[in-house]
C-alpha cells in the first residue's frame, strides 16, 4: 500500500511539472506581431480602374500547346504598358526578353545599397471552352459590376502588375526620387514554367553581377476567417515554396484477349502502385516556414490552441494531425502526391500490353526530386514498373529569413496599408517565377494585395475569377508604401 502510494506521489509530482511547464510556454508565448502606425490613403483615381480592366480584356493566355500562343495578344500588351504608363516606360532603362517580357530599372541615388525586384506576370491561364456557360461575366470583359472587377487574371497576377506600373508611374509624378535601384519584373509565361520569361530575366541579372536586397512576388495573400482559431485577416507572407516533379510510371506485359486474361494486366500493375502509393504517403513535418507560421499566429489563438502551439515539442502529433484533415493543411505538412493521367488499352475486348500513369508531387522544402523518386522506387517495389521524371521539375525553394531587412519592410507595410490585419510567414504549396531567381537574392518573399476567403479562393484557375475595386486599389497603395519604405532618402 505504501509502494502504491509512493508510485501516485512521483506520478502526480511528474503531472504538476508537466503542468507547469506547459503553463509557463503558454503564458510567455507573446505576440510576434509589430505595431506600425496607419498612413494616410492616397486617393486612386477612376482612370487607374479603367487601366485595371483594360489590362483583363487582353487575353495574355498561355496555352499548354505552344503552337496556340497568341502573339498579337501579348504584343498587344506590351503597346497598352508603353501608352498606358509613358512616365514609367520613357524614365526608366527597359529591357525586352524573347519580345513580351520586360525588366524596367529604376536608377537610385546610392549605388552602394543593394537595389529590390519588384514581380509579377503577364500571362494568364486558358478559359475552357466548355466553361464559359458557367462564367457570370465575360471572363476577358473586365467588366466593373458593384465595385466588384470580373476576369481572368484579376487574381493571378495582373492585379500585381498592374498595381506595380500604377504605383511606379504615381511616385514618379510625385518627383519621387529612389535612394536604391529598383528593377520591375515582369514574365510572359511563368504558368507554363517561366522559361523564356522570368527564367531570361534571372540570367541576366546574374550575368550582370546584380544582387538584390530582396525580391517580392506573388504567392501569399491576405486570407479571410481561413486560419482555424483566428478570427479575420491573416496576411501571408510566403518564405519558400514547394517544389514539384511529375513521375511517369510504365509497365509492359504480355497482352491477349480479354476471354482469357491472366492473373496480372498492366493496368493491375500499375493501379497497384498507385494504390501503394496512396497508403504510404510522404511523413509528416513541421517545415521552417509552417514553424514560423506557428511562432507568429499561435500566440493570437484563444486559450487552448495558444497552449498547444506554445508546446509545440509536446504536441507536435496533435498540430500535423490537426494540418492533415484538410487538403490545403495536409499540403503544408507533407511532400504530395496527385495522380493526374492514366493511360492504357485500345479496345474493349484487347488486354493492353503497357499502361502509364502520371504523379504529380509537390516537395517541401527538406526534401528533394531525389528523395520523392528514391521513396517512390521503395514503396511501390517492383522492378517490372519504369519511373521516369518530368523535363519541367523545380527543387523546393530556400527559405527565406524573416529576420531580413526585406521582410520586415514588407510586414510593416502591410500593417500600415491594413491595420487591424496579422501577419506570418507562410509556405506557398504553389509554383512562381520566383523560384528562378535564387541566385539574385537570398531573401525572396511571396506576397499578392488579394484578400481570399471561402467564396473566391478557387476562383483563380478557375470559374468567375474576381476582386473587389478596394483590393486592387490597396494593391497600388502597398507598393507605393513599400517602394516609399525601402527606397526613401
Amino acid at each position: 500500500m505504501k509502494f502504491s502510494r509512493t508510485i501516485l506521489l512521483l506520478l502526480l509530482s511528474a503531472f504538476c511539472v508537466f503542468l507547469a511547464i506547459v503553463l509557463f510556454n503558454t503564458f510567455t508565448f507573446q505576440s510576434k506581431q509589430i505595431a506600425s502606425s496607419p498612413v494616410e490613403k492616397i486617393v486612386i483615381e477612376p482612370l487607374s480602374i479603367e487601366n485595371f480592366s483594360k489590362a483583363i480584356q487582353i487575353k495574355t493566355v498561355s496555352p499548354e500547346n505552344e503552337l496556340d500562343f497568341d502573339s498579337l495578344q501579348f504584343q498587344e500588351f506590351a503597346e497598352y504598358l508603353t501608352s498606358t504608363y509613358p512616365l514609367t516606360d520613357s524614365l526608366l532603362k527597359k529591357k525586352t526578353f524573347n519580345s513580351y517580357s520586360f525588366l524596367y530599372k529604376w536608377q537610385g541615388t546610392d549605388s552602394t545599397l543593394k537595389p529590390i525586384i519588384l514581380m509579377g506576370h503577364l500571362d494568364v491561364v486558358p478559359v475552357i471552352p466548355e466553361n464559359l456557360a458557367d462564367w457570370r461575366e465575360d471572363p476577358f470583359g473586365g467588366e466593373i459590376i458593384n465595385d466588384t472587377i470580373w476576369g481572368r487574371g484579376t487574381i493571378d497576377d495582373k492585379v500585381g502588375v498592374i498595381g506595380i506600373m500604377e504605383a511606379t508611374e504615381y511616385l514618379i509624378k510625385s518627383d519621387f526620387q529612389p535612394q536604391r535601384s529598383i528593377y520591375l519584373a515582369f514574365g510572359h509565361d511563368e504558368e507554363v514554367g517561366g522559361q523564356k520569361g522570368a527564367k531570361s530575366i534571372a540570367d541576366y541579372l546574374e550575368n550582370q553581377n546584380i544582387k538584390a536586397e530582396f525580391v517580392l512576388d506573388e504567392g501569399g495573400s491576405i486570407v479571410q476567417d481561413m486560419v482555424p482559431g483566428i478570427e479575420g485577416d491573416v496576411a501571408l507572407i510566403g518564405i519558400a515554396e514547394k517544389g514539384f516533379v511529375s513521375l511517369e510510371l510504365s509497365v509492359k506485359v504480355e497482352g491477349g484477349h480479354s476471354s482469357m486474361p491472366e492473373k496480372e494486366t498492366a493496368i493491375d500493375i500499375i493501379s497497384r502502385a498507385i494504390v501503394k502509393l496512396k497508403e504510404n504517403p510522404f511523413p509528416k513535418s513541421i517545415s521552417t516556414p509552417i514553424e514560423g507560421f506557428i511562432q507568429n499566429l499561435g500566440p493570437e489563438m484563444p486559450f487552448l490552441n495558444k497552449m498547444v502551439f506554445a508546446n509545440q515539442s509536446i504536441f507536435k502529433s496533435i498540430i500535423t494531425q490537426i494540418y492533415e484533415e484538410s487538403a490545403s493543411g495536409n499540403a503544408l505538412v507533407r511532400t504530395t502526391m496527385s495522380p493526374t493521367i492514366i493511360n492504357s488499352g485500345v479496345k474493349e475486348n484487347i488486354i493492353p500490353q503497357s499502361a502509364r500513369a502520371t504523379i504529380n508531387f509537390r516537395i517541401l522544402p527538406e526534401e528533394s526530386v531525389k528523395t520523392v523518386i528514391d521513396r517512390v522506387s521503395e514503396v511501390i517495389e517492383d522492378d517490372r514498373i519504369s519511373i521516369k521524371s518530368s523535363e519541367f521539375i523545380s527543387e523546393p525553394s530556400k527559405v527565406s529569413s524573416t529576420d531580413s531587412f526585406g521582410y520586415k519592410e514588407i510586414q510593416k507595410t502591410i500593417s500600415q496599408i491594413f491595420p487591424s490585419t496579422l501577419v506570418s510567414p507562410y509556405l506557398v504549396v504553389g509554383g512562381t517565377d520566383s523560384r528562378h531567381f535564387s541566385e539574385i537574392s537570398e531573401n525572396i518573399y511571396r506576397f499578392s494585395v488579394i484578400k481570399l476567403n471561402k467564396g473566391n479562393i478557387k476562383s483563380f484557375h478557375g470559374l468567375n475569377e474576381r476582386i473587389p475595386v478596394s483590393d486592387f486599389e490597396n494593391s497600388i497603395r502597398f507598393y507605393q508604401q513599400l517602394i516609399s519604405n525601402t527606397c526613401s532618402q
